[in-house]
């Protein structure tokens, strides 16, 4: 009772398909496929020398936070 059999899942993927369309489908697979492609790239990327090269975000938020402070010195008064 818990369990579907094969009948259910082959109504369901009848019913996904009508609803959405097998070009659709084919459109949303090429877009998984790349995503998982790109993040595969990603992680063999980022495992050659990571400490060599900070992440773009880094830079960014590095550059972002030398323009908004301000270099003071504070003197004691005698």
């Amino acid at each position: 009772m818990g369990s579907f059999s094969i009948w259910h899942w082959l109504i369901v993927l009848l019913i996904v398909v009508l609803v959405f369309g097998t070009k659709k489908l084919k459109n949303i697979g090429n877009d998984l496929g790349g995503a998982v492609k790109g993040f595969k790239d990603g992680m063999k990327e980022g495992t050659t020398d990571p400490a060599s090269t900070p992440a773009a975000g880094q830079v960014a938020s590095q550059q972002a936070a030398d323009k908004a402070t301000i270099d003071v010195e504070a003197k004691q008064k005698s």
